[in-house]
């Protein structure tokens, strides 16, 4: 009995330059496409032989059930993410969902395909700061409790760890990156570079270079289609290349 496959696609920052040919094989193969609408939008000038289901943000989990009703049903289904889908992507609600359903680790099929991170969009972006050990940390709250971020920002500033601070900002969550700017206070200097990168790889990419003692957000534009890396002990600016050396050697 053809029990579906269920393809957990990542597919970078979004341009078709950025596409794993993998990930393109996937979303080709698929006969049912699901997502958050904007990243279904990216893909669908590519996908005139498939059914779309694109939902809105805060629907994770109803985009998981829909994907995980249809392999059942015997459909091929891509399931589309940004970025990587195994970070802070769709991998985790469709996994959720199956563990839910008793899923017997068969039918249906289950592969991730994994993207360009926005983590590694950025890097590539601002230069090198993630040559020592980092660490990522989402400061959207609506899945995990405050208090657990805030623990986890303390100790990522105190271990002198380069931070990618994912979902720093939305609508409705606009104090999350002040705390964490003064938490990094707490342990780093005002001066410690500050990376910011929007729609990285995007029409509407923006990226600049700050510190912590100006990431206020007020002159910067940060929303959920940003990423922000706070550099370490040893990071520096140069020539408006955002650096962390290899090794903890002095700088030049």
């Amino acid at each position: 009995m053809n029990t579906g496959k269920l393809y957990l696609v990542g597919i970078g920052p979004g341009d078709a330059g950025h596409l794993t040919p993998a990930a393109a094989a996937a979303i080709a193969e698929s006969e049912d496409l699901v997502g958050y609408r904007y990243y279904i939008e990216q893909v669908a000038q590519d996908a005139s032989n498939q059914t779309l289901h694109s939902m809105e943000l805060g629907q994770e989990l109803e985009r998981a059930a829909l994907a995980v009703d249809l392999a059942y049903a015997g459909k091929t289904v891509a399931v589309v993410s940004s970025g990587d889908a195994g970070i802070y992507g769709m991998a985790g609600p469709v996994f959720r969902v199956l563990t839910d359903r008793q899923w017997d680790g068969i039918g249906p099929t289950v592969e991730t395909v994994p993207g360009v991170s926005a983590l590694q969009s950025s890097a590539a972006l601002l230069g090198s700061p993630l040559m020592q050990d980092f660490c990522a940390i989402s400061l959207s709250n609506l899945l995990t409790p405050w208090e657990q971020i805030c623990r986890r920002l303390n100790a990522a500033a105190a271990g002198d760890f380069v931070a990618v601070l994912y979902n720093p900002r939305s609508r409705r969550r606009v104090t999350q990156l002040d705390e964490a700017r003064r938490i990094f206070l707490e342990h780093r200097p005002a001066t410690t570079p500050v990376g910011v990168v929007r729609h990285a790889f995007r029409p509407e990419q923006a990226v600049s270079l700050s510190d912590l003692s100006r990431l206020d957000g007020e002159q910067l534009v940060i929303d959920m289609f940003t990423t922000v890396v706070i550099g370490n002990s040893n990071t520096y600016v140069h020539n408006g290349r955002m650096v962390t050396p290899r090794g903890y050697e002095a700088k030049q």
